[in-house]
């Protein structure tokens, strides 16, 4: 059994209800205050529960609901006290629960099992991040399919077992978690051919693609929806036209809420033109120069029309929806279909592209494996 500790920071049922229980830290104020997270993985999911978890003198946990979250698979939570680079030791105990890992960023952390009793556990978490929101990614399960310049193309991951927040207690959005899949890999297909990407890598620009989480209390992704922004520079950081493209259950794009730097948030449905400038100097009311114009079609599908060249879409499948495929068109043509599935249990996700017309391959099947707790790709796929 593990020795006897000092217990001074104690979270018990409370905490997920966002009541962090905690005796007064003793901190020098001369230490920075740092924090960090922490996901404890079910090695089978079932009801939603938490365990009784112990840290060191000096360190508590962050209050609020969202930062401590029990879903049928896992338990996380954040901790704040004197940045520690080292780590801190914590103990867990989560009787009738077998844990299968403990993830902290993008790693896994040794877990060191108390040989009598094996709901009891230690391991050793570094607190070094200058906030909570800055620990995202250790709850993030996103895979960076491209990233050079001109895009940033994050595919989220979702997992039923998982549904935190406003996920938790709702229907899951089975339909809109797939076809944002399509639908992503459909658009990344479209700035690649269309010269969109190339030409926004040629001003230093980017364009944002990712659909949206359902396990991350920090980011309520609540409507269903995916985006496509684009970025008159390499992050958010700069003048960026952010589009939020509101799915509904039959998978249908239905509203683009897209927030303009400066403009606020611009509110287009079906057949409203949606235009993106790169906010140059021009006479556009110093927006600049047109770089594509977004319009939800009829069919719940998208247009994407670069300033000259073909228009391209985001259409319909063989059966109508978005839901199981999508076409890709091109002037009006038929030009590609693409149907995805996403195994978030193993961690593989899987593309397969039929050429509709003679300039494309006539088939092409392209698989992505990560690891399934925190979506990073696998070298050597």
């Amino acid at each position: 059994m593990f020795p006897t500790v000092t217990r001074r920071a104690l979270l018990t049922g409370g905490a997920a209800a966002g009541l962090a229980l905690a005796l007064p830290a003793t901190a020098r104020a001369a230490e920075p205050v740092a924090y960090a997270a922490f996901r404890i993985v079910r090695s089978r999911a079932g009801e939603p529960s938490q365990p009784e978890i112990v840290l060191p003198e000096g360190y508590q946990f962050v209050s609020g609901a969202k930062y401590n979250v029990a879903s049928r698979a896992e338990y996380y939570t954040f901790v704040t006290g004197p940045s520690n680079s080292s780590g801190i030791e914590v103990e867990v105990f989560w009787p009738g629960v077998q844990v299968k890992t403990v993830v902290y960023l993008e790693s896994r952390l040794l877990i060191r099992r108390d040989p009598i009793n094996r709901h009891r556990f230690r391991f050793t978490l570094p607190v070094t991040r200058t906030s909570a929101d800055a620990n995202q990614p250790t709850i993030q399960i996103w895979s960076y399919v491209d990233r050079p310049v001109g895009i940033e193309f994050n595919l989220v991951h979702n997992d039923p077992s998982r549904a935190a927040g406003p996920w938790l207690d709702v229907p899951w959005p089975r339909n809109e978690t797939r076809s944002q899949v399509h639908q992503a890999f459909a658009t990344h297909a479209i700035l690649n051919a269309s010269g969109l990407k190339a030409a926004a890598a040629a001003k230093g620009h980017r364009w944002f693609l990712q659909g949206f989480e359902t396990n991350n209390a920090l980011h309520p992704d609540n409507p269903p929806h995916w985006n496509l922004s684009y970025n008159s520079g390499p992050s958010f950081s700069y003048p960026t036209h952010n589009g939020h493209f509101w799915l509904n259950s039959e998978a249908d794009n239905f509203y683009n809420g897209m927030d303009v730097t400066g403009l606020g948030r611009l509110k287009y449905y079906v057949g409203d033109p949606a235009p993106i400038y790169d906010f140059g100097t021009d006479a556009n009311g110093g927006r600049g120069d047109l770089v594509a114009t977004l319009t939800i079609r009829e069919d719940g599908g998208l247009d994407i029309a670069p300033p000259s060249g073909p228009v391209y879409a985001i259409a319909a499948g063989r059966d109508g929806t978005l839901i199981n495929e999508v076409t890709v068109l091109r002037d009006s043509r038929p030009w590609l279909r693409i149907e995805t599935e996403d195994r978030y249990d193993v961690g593989k996700t899987t593309v397969k592209t039929i050429g509709l017309q003679t300039d494309v391959a006539k088939k092409n099947v392209q698989v992505y494996r990560y690891d399934p707790l925190t979506g990073a790709l696998i070298a050597g796929q």
